[in-house]
């Protein structure tokens, strides 16, 4: 075990930090923390459609998730080259870029015009998290054109001009460029790349729904790296490019009047997360209640509030569980039994598949169990899994807090020296 711990800490922990702090992977993940308030909106409007379920008179609040989570795809094709830009410090061109990006995706997405009209279509549905992959491939490839062309200055920084006018003639080749390859393929060769896209990534779409798909990831994501301090953040771009086009998929299906068949999506993954990753709400209150050393137990009121909203950052780093052997064994063994009791109850139908955004992953387990299943299912599956949960760090539990009260008493004594 000390082997292992070692090579973590001392190899594989800074390389995985060092791939997330990677330009590339860090705009991606940029963009969505920038896009991230439309889809916290998308999540609003969807609470209050539950109302009209039971209120005959209550207004139809679908149309503001149609234009908030419902243009996600839109707004990464944006901020993704616009955030590379940010990245690999062309500061000057930051919206160029983005806006170049937002015009090559918008063709790449296949339109239809009306010659007579002049009326241009689009499928809605490909704005939304449907075209999210697409939108990431579209974004990464403008920046990476935006990125070359910025070693061929056309005119110089020394230049005469005043700098926003240099700044116009160097991104236009870049941005022709770009939206010549757009044209070329959608208006003349007639090859809808949005659709192309999708064909070849949907193998690893279906893989990522899949059983070993979401164990995998959400053990890695919440569990296996975070106790090494790695940020589930590091697999966003692969995840959410899974997760987001997943529930609307399953939106989709209901409306058609299927059943949701998508496991792996936000809302569903919120369920196994009493606490925060690895189901710490358990461990908290143990540590705020019943721990001997008064460090735990102060550690512990410090961490429930914010472990009642699924944040449990002051509980990895501050008991710590994270570096931590005792109690990261169950903070795995919670990880991963979790998303497959997860699968395990919404394949037997035993818990609603949620089909409807719900991004609020920071609501109380209890409330985002009915929210996000919209049954007592829902809620009975997390508190069934918040006593599993505690059944599984209480022993481990009691062996650190035994170890805490000695060190503590060590420290004392130290103190007193």
């Amino acid at each position: 075990m000390d082997k292992f711990m070692g090579w973590m800490t001392e190899s594989f922990a800074p390389k995985v930090n060092k791939f997330a702090k990677n330009a590339w992977v860090a705009a991606i993940q940029d963009a969505i923390l920038a896009g991230m308030p439309m889809i916290l909106i998308g999540s609003f409007a969807t609470i209050l459609s539950i109302v009209t379920t039971y209120v005959s008179w209550f207004p139809d609040f679908s149309m503001i998730s149609t234009f908030s989570f419902g243009l996600f795809s839109i707004f990464l094709s944006y901020l993704i080259p616009s955030a590379l830009m940010k990245q690999k410090k062309h500061t000057s061109i930051e919206k160029q870029a983005g806006l170049a990006g937002l015009a090559f995706f918008l063709m790449i997405v296949f339109p239809t015009i009306n010659p007579e009209t002049s009326i241009i279509s689009f499928d809605i549905n490909t704005f939304g998290t449907g075209g999210m992959i697409a939108a990431l491939l579209a974004g990464l490839f403008v920046g990476l054109i935006m990125d070359v062309f910025t070693k061929l200055k056309f005119i110089s920084e020394d230049s005469a001009l005043p700098d926003f006018v240099a700044t116009w003639f160097n991104t236009l080749f870049p941005i022709i460029t770009v939206l010549s390859i757009g044209w070329l393929f959608t208006f003349q060769l007639k090859i809808n790349i949005y659709e192309v896209i999708n064909s070849i990534f949907n193998p690893l779409v279906n893989l990522g729904q899949g059983f070993w798909g979401l164990t995998i990831l959400i053990f890695l994501g919440f569990s296996f790296l975070y106790s090494f301090g790695i940020s589930s953040w590091v697999i966003t771009p692969v995840s959410y490019a899974i997760m987001l086009p997943a529930i609307a998929e399953n939106q989709q299906l209901v409306a058609n009047g299927q059943a949701a068949t998508n496991i792996f999506t936000v809302e569903a993954v919120t369920l196994v997360l009493i606490g925060g990753g690895g189901a710490t709400l358990s461990l908290c209150i143990m540590m705020a209640f019943m721990a001997k050393s008064q460090r735990l137990r102060m550690i512990g009121k410090a961490s429930i509030v914010p472990s009642i909203f699924n944040i449990n950052e002051p509980l990895v780093f501050g008991a710590p569980i994270a570096f931590n052997p005792i109690l990261m064994l169950p903070f795995w063994i919670n990880g991963l039994l979790g998303p497959i009791l997860l699968w395990i109850v919404m394949k037997l139908g035993l818990v609603p598949i949620p089909y409807m955004p719900f991004q609020m992953w920071y609501t109380p387990a209890p409330i985002a169990g009915w929210l996000i299943t919209h049954s007592v299912a829902g809620v009975v599956f997390v508190l069934v899994y918040f006593m599993i949960s505690w059944i599984i760090y209480f022993p481990f539990f009691k062996v650190y807090d035994k170890q805490a009260v000695q060190q503590d008493l060590e420290w004392a004594e130290e103190d007193e020296i």
